[in-house]
């Protein structure tokens, strides 16, 4: 590309997100009592919520849905269009009703909100006109203030559903806050991928993946190294005769033992040890374990279960599992 572009590019990335980071500061500035009535609502009625749009707010929508559901709210998305065809079916006599429009005024929220009235269900309006026929007819609106889209005619939502965006992830985490929702119920709602192994996944689920090397203080160094090798994991814990953990013997221990010169035939594992090894609970979340290593810069943690020695656990393990 032409290097001429990059002058106009940058001024309209620029120019683009200083307009949205406005609109949101305005939204910031005028939160109403109406909005946080809103949220205490939801709140205290534990109801679902069934948030609809049309066009961009639909697909805004279908995002607030999704962040709800893995926050402890139950939502469900409906298509405005949709729903006077047919998918009404869906809202249950105590489902709130979230309605997403710039303009309140569209002919199918038109068609769709007195449908909704004659169930008797409660209507949350997010609209930017709060007198338009959305906010009119809703129990609660919630104004997103816009002067203006971010594109140079003014007419592609962009600031809009920005704030749709960003006003959906406040409610759904002032519900979460309200809610207690904590990291274990996070965790219990996304067992999959990397953020769900983050979360659950412990280091007793990797140390079992692979044998325990171990030698005592007064096994010879050749034997040490037959343990570090045929173990596979770049070093091994030094236990007492009594099985208590005395200390670590990495493979960089033995390359720098080595570059002494001196004589290894009679050196026994309590000469070489580090005293004092970094150790983790074997109940501790895996991520723990990979924050630790990079804390020291290291890459394998001793786990343990209690007091005694219950195996190793290598960055290779955690880097396997997808958690970084």
């Amino acid at each position: 590309m032409n290097s001429n572009y990059y002058s106009e590019i940058r001024e309209n990335i620029i120019r683009t997100l200083a307009e949205e980071a406005d609109a949101l500061k305005t939204l910031q500035e005028n939160i109403s009592d109406e909005m946080c009535s809103a949220v205490q609502h939801i709140y205290e009625t534990n109801a679902r919520l069934v948030v609809t749009g049309i066009g961009k707010s639909a697909i805004v929508a279908q995002k607030i849905v999704a962040t709800l559901n893995s926050t402890g709210t139950s939502a469900v998305f409906m298509h405005a269009a949709d729903a006077i065809h047919g998918d009404l079916g869906l809202v249950s006599r105590d489902d709130i009703i979230l309605c997403l429009s710039k303009s309140g005024d569209t002919p199918e929220i038109k068609v769709l909100v007195p449908l909704i009235r004659e169930f008797g269900n409660k209507i949350i309006a997010m609209v930017s006109h709060p007198d338009s026929y959305l906010a009119r007819q809703a129990d609660y609106c919630l104004h997103l203030p816009v002067t203006r889209e971010a594109d140079p005619n003014n007419l592609a939502p962009t600031t809009s559903t920005t704030l749709q965006m960003a006003m959906g992830d406040a409610l759904a985490v002032s519900l979460l806050t309200l809610k207690g929702f904590s990291q274990d119920n996070f965790a219990k709602l996304h067992p999959g991928g990397s953020l769900g192994r983050q979360l659950y996944m412990k280091v007793a689920d990797l140390v079992g993946k692979h044998d325990k090397p171990a030698v005592v203080t007064s096994d010879l160094i050749s034997d040490v190294i037959l343990e570090i090798s045929s173990k596979r994991l770049g070093s091994t814990a030094v236990l007492d005769r009594e099985g208590k953990l005395c200390g670590i013997i990495t493979d960089g221990d033995l390359r720098r033992m080595l570059q002494t010169g001196q004589d290894i035939k009679s050196l026994v594992a309590s000469e070489i040890m580090s005293h004092h090894p970094k150790t983790i609970d074997m109940q501790s979340l895996a991520v723990d374990a990979l924050q630790m290593m990079r804390k020291h810069s290291i890459t394998q943690l001793i786990a343990t279960d209690g007091d005694r020695y219950a195996g190793m656990v290598h960055l290779h393990d955690i880097l396997r599992e997808g958690i970084i």
